[in-house]
């Protein structure tokens, strides 16, 4: 062995290195699965006692947080791409959360006076 990295290792240790990642996406789904079950059927359980209530999701809060968010990481990736490779084809990777960000910044800002006026009539 002259050199370092899987391409050099012993067969078997390569088999190794390519099940390590296949498990762990196994086990993640298993995780993820038992998580959505039992929340499941918790719910179905609250219902039945009718203890249930019925979370509330706020979008134009999630979408400010998420728009800002978004923008943040996007133009700092943006610029750190352009500093290294220039103008390619890698700077999508930072313009497009970016464009994310700016798109959900937009839907806040646009859908503002509806929402208050939608509040303010109830």
């Amino acid at each position: 062995m002259s050199g370092f990295g899987t391409a050099n290792a012993v067969p078997a240790a390569q088999v190794i290195l390519a099940i390590i990642p296949i498990v762990g996406i196994v086990m993640g789904a298993v995780v993820i699965f038992f998580y959505i079950l039992w929340r499941h059927r918790q719910i179905v359980r609250q219902i039945e006692r009718g203890g249930y209530k019925r979370p509330v999701f706020d979008l134009y809060l999630f979408s400010v947080l998420a728009g800002f968010l978004l923008t943040g990481l996007g133009l700092v990736l943006s610029l750190l791409f352009l500093v290294i490779e220039g103008v390619s084809y890698t700077l999508l990777g930072g313009l497009i959360p970016f464009a994310l960000g700016i798109s959900l910044l937009a839907f806040f800002f646009a859908t503002r006076r509806y929402v208050k006026q939608r509040d303010s009539e109830r």
